[in-house]
């Protein structure tokens, strides 16, 4: 698998052990367009959270078109090592961390004292209630003022339209797959 934009495009991005279902080409270049468009042409000095990282892909995408921090969460540990040495593409000025946990774990620490610009989420496919970590998000208030989160699901699952604060302004369709984007509700002017 190849990085598709960016500072580090086409470089190659070792896959782990395990069952893993990456993130389509076409799916993640549309993606960070889409974040980028929403950004002004740029995604610079923003920050990334990967929920159920895989391989770490979508992360370097991130850090690829100029998130300056990447944190990625995955509870495989056989994908540890594979997710490391793919982090280690990224120059030292990206801020990046791994935290081997599950996305529970993760989202249940008492106090993680920062937010995210980006937050994407792609748990397995047949995980019920994958919404739900969205609702926790929102409980931690781990989405920025203007940040934009987004779930990666199957077809046959119907995003919420609001979730807390967050409204879904976006769906796209990749196969037999969906991307939905979620962004703070504003009250009008």
């Amino acid at each position: 698998m190849r990085i598709t934009g960016g500072e580090y495009r086409s470089r190659r991005v070792k896959m782990p052990p395990g069952i893993i279902r990456p993130a389509m080409d076409r799916m993640r270049e549309s993606m960070f367009a889409i974040h980028m468009s929403h950004y002004g042409g740029s995604l610079e000095g923003l920050s990334f959270l990967d929920l159920f990282s895989g391989s770490g892909i979508v992360a370097l995408e991130a850090a690829s078109r100029g998130c300056y921090r990447v944190i990625l969460v995955e509870k495989d540990g056989q994908k540890r090592l594979t997710i490391m040495e793919n982090l280690k593409i990224l120059h030292n000025q990206i801020q990046s961390k791994l935290h081997l946990m599950s996305v529970e774990k993760f989202l249940h620490q008492p106090s993680l004292g920062i937010t995210f610009d980006l937050i994407h989420l792609d748990p397995p496919f047949p995980m019920p209630h994958k919404f739900g970590y969205i609702e926790m998000i929102v409980e931690k208030e781990l989405l920025s003022t203007n940040g934009t989160l987004t779930i990666h699901y199957p077809k046959e699952d119907s995003p919420l339209a609001v979730i807390g604060d967050l409204q879904c302004v976006d769906i796209r369709s990749y196969g037999q797959s969906q991307l939905a984007f979620y962004r703070r509700i504003t009250s009008p002017a």
